[in-house]
């Protein structure tokens, strides 16, 4: 794989799973909320989608994990690989894309209720958390692999273990 294929898979990857993270973590936050606002919830996923994608430009998560992998000795690819890779993604992502996401509800409701709100920030955080940690993981783990697979394909590159 040349570098400038790479450079082209590498920002693909950055976009779709930047998109993707955040429209599942912004509808999963609207959701468990218990109080889904359309606009609160696009509010979201465009605050929540520019972050994504600036975390992924400044963290190279392919180069990342791949190193993380070769230091536990795990063949790219393989199971253990995907579990761990997986892993450093949703908590490299989850814990900043939750804070904002709660931080914007939290002013949300804060304002609603004239500054009188019966939860506090911590409350909301810790619960969205927990749920976006392990819908992180899930969606990490299914469309990371099915995404590089299809963006490797399109550069005429074969697979992570060709």
């Amino acid at each position: 794989m040349n570098l400038e294929s790479a450079k082209r898979v590498g920002l693909k990857m950055n976009i779709a799973m930047g998109l993707l993270m955040s429209f599942s973590m912004s509808l999963i936050g609207n959701l468990s909320s218990g109080h889904f606002q359309i606009i609160g919830f696009l509010i979201s996923f465009v605050i929540s989608t520019i972050i994504s994608i600036i975390i992924g430009f400044i963290i190279p998560m392919g180069r990342l994990g791949a190193a993380l992998c070769k230091m536990c000795s795990l063949k790219q690819g393989s199971l253990g690989a995907r579990v761990l890779e997986s892993i450093v993604s949703d908590i490299i992502y989850t814990p900043i894309l939750t804070a904002v996401m709660v931080g914007l509800a939290y002013m949300m409701v804060m304002k609603q209720s004239g500054g009188m709100a019966p939860v506090t920030y911590g409350q909301m955080f810790l619960g969205s958390f927990f749920i976006c940690l392990g819908a992180g993981f899930v969606i990490i783990f299914i469309f990371q692999p099915v995404f590089l697979k299809m963006f490797m394909k399109k550069e005429g590159i074969g697979g992570p273990r060709e």
